[in-house]
């Protein structure tokens, strides 16, 4: 089995702003009306060190490819506040579509890491994607509140 360092390295990852590792991997030339990619692709990876793709929202649809390692659980709020949970990983679930608007975080279930590759459409920007705060999901999911705050960025103190 290869090591999460090995990945890292060979891939080139870099530490993601909601969690984990990735690399961007393609950007399409073809533009919408807004001049926004079309289409963008990362790397995503989560280990034994980085275990959490911390709660966001992206405006784009987001499908996610898993390549190797250990599952992959996503845990999702849709606009209208149902919490819904899907394990990516080796066995038969090998995609996962998250629609824009969508409130989505990632754990690693166990082992040393999970990869994965996301194919964003429109193509990802960041000023597409908001970081939840404690406050803003205790206001808008209060009966969710006590099952998702581990998966809430923690304030830098």
């Amino acid at each position: 089995m290869i090591s999460k360092d090995f990945i890292i390295k060979s891939l080139a990852l870099t530490p993601h702003i909601e969690g984990g590792y990735f690399k961007r991997t393609y950007e399409s030339a073809l533009k919408t009306e807004n001049t926004q990619s079309a289409m963008s692709s990362i790397y995503y990876l989560l280990t034994d060190d980085a275990p959490t793709g911390f709660f966001h929202q992206n405006k784009s649809d987001i499908a996610h490819y898993f390549h190797s390692g250990s599952p992959i659980k996503y845990t999702m709020i849709s606009p209208n506040g149902e919490l819904t949970t899907n394990i990516l990983g080796p066995d038969l679930e090998f995609q996962l579509i998250v629609k824009g608007g969508y409130w989505k975080a990632s754990q690693l279930l166990t082992g040393c890491y999970g990869l994965v590759s996301e194919a964003v459409c429109p193509g990802f920007e960041y000023s597409d994607m908001k970081i939840a705060s404690i406050e803003l999901m205790q206001s808008s999911y209060p009966t969710h509140i006590n099952e998702i705050k581990h998966l809430i960025k923690p304030l830098k103190g």
